[in-house]
């Protein structure tokens, strides 16, 4: 039964169906704070992958034994899942990609390669991911098309203003991530698709860490392209979606070849399959988009908006906790952003930090987090990253602060 935004989020039961959860590390309770790398799964998800293998294991499409059929209308269940999670206005506009990365590889490959030409601008910010610029990269590398990037205040907010002065009648493409994975910043998402598309831009959004925190809703974002993984989501790891409005779906040419994605071949010529067949080349990750489907009926019962509430109240105590302790200084303060807590010990070392969390059982991410443009705005090499999920407890988070005091003070 789906919860009601004033109904008290009951973190106990929730983390009774993640059995990962419910484990010691080097004897201490396993304290799960690396949710931006990878979140833990429900049993149900475990359950509908173990299903799928012991029960109807099948290739998909085509098929016309029951096996099969089963197979096939799981699948595209799942992908009428997904439509409905996001907002889109058909299933035809979801692709099954293995992430994030290789949904924003795709729309470089074939958006990019079919309509940027030398001298075109494409605008980054720079709180992007590396899989939100490299393609980017390498598609101006081949095309002669100009990279631009928007700046970010002190606190790792957006600096409109500067972007807006960036936009102009070449600017060809703006790709921009939803939330910040090193500083957890919420960026304005709708807002800045609106000034793009007043100069003829595309959007393509990374959104790989909004989704698992924030009701997306991609119709009234009107992005023209969001990238999402599954494994961000409580899903399966390997399997992620791409979004892309079915007008620039249909326009555009596949990027990889092979069965599923054609009408018919012969040695002269091929003609290619609708969206988003056309897109999904070769035998797809089958068992885990049926997952990924498990993890949005999870999502979805829990209330998106009661996930946002919850880890929004969480995130402002572990900020406030944070801030009091000597030494430590918060790397990403903006007033709108998600549980992602980055920071730094002037005199310790972020990797030091994570492996003496470790040993007390604490699980963060230490480094530069994929996104190198971000750490060296902020004149870091990387940050000790706790990075929040709606399994977290105030406890857990008095754990790590406790445990953070104490090595402030043994070094």
């Amino acid at each position: 039964m789906l919860l009601e935004l004033n109904d008290l989020f009951d973190v106990k039961t929730i983390r009774q169906d993640f059995p990962l959860l419910h484990q010691e590390v080097y004897g201490k309770p396993l304290i799960w704070l690396d949710n931006s790398s990878t979140t833990q799964k429900p049993q149900s998800v475990i359950d509908t992958l173990t299903q799928f293998y012991k029960q109807y294991n099948s290739n998909v499409h085509r098929a016309v034994h029951t096996l099969g059929i089963q197979a096939t209308d799981a699948y595209e269940a799942a992908r009428e899942k997904v439509q409905h999670f996001i907002g889109a206005n058909s299933a035809s506009e979801i692709i099954f990609v293995r992430g994030t990365t290789e949904g924003i590889n795709l729309v470089a490959q074939t958006y990019g390669r079919k309509y940027i030409r030398e001298g075109d601008e494409i605008i980054l910010s720079t709180l992007e991911h590396h899989s939100n610029i490299v393609p980017w990269q390498m598609l101006a590398q081949e095309t002669g098309a100009i990279l631009k990037v928007i700046p970010v205040s002190d606190r790792g907010e957006i600096l409109l203003e500067e972007y807006a002065q960036l936009l102009s009648s070449r600017t060809r493409i703006v790709a921009l991530v939803h939330v910040s994975n090193g500083l957890g910043t919420i960026l304005p998402i709708q807002e800045m698709t609106e000034m793009a598309h007043q100069y003829g831009a595309r959007v393509v959004i990374d959104g790989a860490q909004g989704v698992p925190h924030l009701s997306v809703d991609v119709q009234s974002l009107d992005c023209d392209f969001y990238a999402f993984s599954g494994h961000k989501m409580f899903g399966p790891s390997g399997i992620g979606v791409l979004y892309g409005k079915q007008e620039i779906l249909e326009d555009i040419p596949p990027w990889q070849g092979g069965g599923s994605m054609i009408r018919s071949v012969t040695f002269e010529k091929t003609t290619y399959e609708v969206p988003p067949a056309k897109f999904e080349a070769g035998t797809p990750s089958i068992a885990d988009a049926i997952a990924l489907g498990a993890a949005i009926d999870y999502l979805t019962n829990l209330g998106m908006n009661n996930i946002a509430q919850y880890e929004h109240k969480l995130t402002d105590y572990a900020m406030a906790q944070l801030a009091q302790i000597p030494g430590l200084r918060l790397i990403g303060t903006a007033k709108q952003k998600v549980g992602v807590l980055s920071f730094i010990f002037e005199d310790i070392s972020p990797v030091e930090v994570g492996q003496l969390l470790a040993l007390e059982g604490i699980a963060v991410r230490a480094g530069h987090h994929c996104a190198q443009p971000t750490m060296q705005r902020f004149g870091v090499t990387g940050t000790v990253r706790p990075s929040l999920a709606f399994y977290n407890t105030y406890e857990e988070i008095d754990s790590l602060v406790e445990v953070l005091r104490q090595i402030k003070l043994s070094n």
